[in-house]
């Protein structure tokens, strides 16, 4: 939609809107409202509070301007009988008194704005403007914006040759995500096809340096690494840390929640990291946990790896893994962990909260978010709910204020602790079905596969043949893993149709996108 059209639109819209005036000076207001009707709107005017709620009742206006000082029924009154009869309706509140009472019951009583005489036409147009059109003024202005800098995003995704480049871009397409759903605009469908054009593009980027990163010191900050720069400096410095890791969270749902801790934290945005590869619980997390690859922690730590056709849980060693990092780095803090897979477990940590603020490491593993991802693909309901990445978004906004995980944050902040937040890996939203076939003992993830019998198109994946060039370890000698990208997910040709029915437009995991694996890491200082 042009801009051009945008304007005429919002133009015709704004003729249509209908404005009650109640004041007991109305004769002294007339330049005011010719003012107001000179803009297109409809004004009706009365001079007393009993006539503004006789013309609420007999006609539907969209927003009402009522004088706080009138005879009989006084504005505040009358703004009492609106909120009842007309609760979604809009109210300016206009008054000469400065009175700190009056301004606390007006704004107590939920009006739209607050404004004290004498007032010039352009305050009452502004207002007006701020309550009737705001929606329509910030989509017009969103899609402006975004059209002024699509050709620069667009260079952005084709001159990308270094994962800094990456760590911008992923930024400012999260960014421009954001901006764009909450003005509702029509740009977000072409937001959508840039992402997936810099997703297509980051997939070949990761393709030709992956392994390289893994033969030289030049490689972008890993989930092994994560202790090291961001948890022990910390620690070294006498600081009290909380280590939480959100499972399967993503930047944009990052950027939905960090609003609801500036309240509380003062919040250093330390940027991104790089996960792993797969971008799965079993490799990712254990790999932040014990500081190394997956192929070290099988060869030094055998009893704590369980390999990918073992019926064992691939997260149960995670506590022991945080003491063999304290342990290799000599560092003789007092630590706890724990693991919130519910509110049980939730309500649990806040009662013993005094006695955990005594360590000076306290990991928490919050699962609710990685659990939504999975019952979203299982349940019918949750599949629903969550049918959108604004959705997805919006449903962890909700857990996030209304569980556990909100109160434990404020704990922290008023116990003057640090707070380090990331993730073990992100999730995509997957529509295409590739076919790959594999032996019985091949793993179940959509998003990686790993065994020594699998047969695909080598075009449709990113293929590791020699695991332990990237720290994989070989469930077998032949083990190959392979990857997909971009929105890609892996069928067996056996019942393919229910497969991919049941599967597409689900959020997974393991494989090779920038929502997988260019995740945030964020540091709360309490203020």
């Amino acid at each position: 939609m042009s801009t051009c059209l945008l304007v005429y639109l919002f133009t015709e819209n704004m003729s249509k809107e209908l404005i009650l005036w109640a004041d007991d000076e109305i004769d002294l207001l007339k330049p005011h409202i010719l003012f107001l009707k000179n803009k297109g709107y409809e004004v009706d005017t009365v001079t007393n509070g009993r006539d503004a709620l006789d013309a609420i009742t007999a006609q539907n206006y969209n927003l009402i301007i009522l004088d706080e000082n009138m005879p009989g029924i006084s504005g505040l009154e009358a703004l009492q009988q609106i909120k009842i009869s007309q609760p979604n309706v809009p109210v300016i509140m206009i008054t000469k008194s400065e009175e700190e009472n009056i301004m606390n019951q007006a704004i107590g009583s939920q009006i739209a704005d607050y404004l004290i005489k004498p007032v010039n036409p352009m305050q009452i147009l502004l207002s007006i403007k701020k309550n009737l059109h705001s929606d329509a003024l910030v989509a017009q202005k969103a899609t402006s914006d975004y059209q002024q800098e699509f050709m620069k995003i667009s260079q952005m995704i084709a001159q990308a040759n270094s994962i800094e480049d990456w760590y911008e871009l992923y930024t400012t397409l999260v960014r421009w995500e954001l901006t764009l759903t909450s003005a509702d605009t029509n740009m977000v469908e072409m937001l959508k096809m840039q992402k997936t054009e810099a997703n297509g593009i980051f997939a070949k980027f990761v393709k030709r340096n992956y392994e390289d990163w893994y033969s030289s010191d030049n490689h972008p900050l890993r989930s092994n690494e994560v202790f090291k720069t961001h948890i022990f400096p910390l620690l070294d410095k006498g600081e009290k840390v909380f280590f939480i890791v959100i499972d399967n969270f993503r930047l944009d749902q990052w950027k939905t929640i960090s609003p609801l801790l500036s309240d509380y934290f003062n919040v250093d945005e330390d940027g991104l990291y790089t996960s792993i590869l797969p971008t799965a619980t079993q490799y990712a997390r254990n790999a932040i946990f014990s500081g190394l690859l997956p192929v070290d922690i099988e060869k030094m730590f055998p009893e704590l790896w369980v390999d990918e056709d073992e019926e064992e849980g691939k997260n149960v060693n995670e506590e022991p893994l945080i003491k063999t990092i304290l342990e290799r780095y000599r560092k003789p803090y007092k630590f706890s962990y724990n693991k919130l897979n519910d509110s049980t477990a939730g309500e649990r940590v806040l009662q013993n909260f005094a006695a955990l603020a005594k360590n000076d490491l306290n990991v928490m593993v919050f699962n609710f978010v990685d659990m939504m991802s999975h019952s979203r693909t299982e349940s019918k309901m949750i599949r629903e709910l969550a049918n959108t990445d604004e959705a997805y978004r919006s449903l962890t906004v909700s857990w996030f204020k209304n569980s556990y995980a909100l109160e434990i944050f404020k704990q922290i902040a008023q116990r003057g602790a640090k707070v380090v937040i990331t993730t073990d890996h992100g999730t995509i939203k997957v529509d295409n079905a590739v076919k790959v076939i594999g032996d019985r003992n091949t793993n179940t993830n959509l998003r990686y596969k790993v065994s020594k019998n699998l047969s695909y198109n080598p075009k449709q994946v990113f293929e590791i043949k020699n695991p332990k060039k990237v720290g994989l370890p070989s469930p077998n000698v032949a083990s190959t893993y392979i990857f997909a990208t971009n929105r890609d997910f892996f069928a067996y040709p056996n019942n393919y149709n229910y497969y991919v029915q049941y599967f597409r437009d689900t959020f997974q995991h393991g494989g090779i996108s920038m929502e997988e694996m260019l995740i945030p890491i964020v540091t709360l200082s309490g203020k």
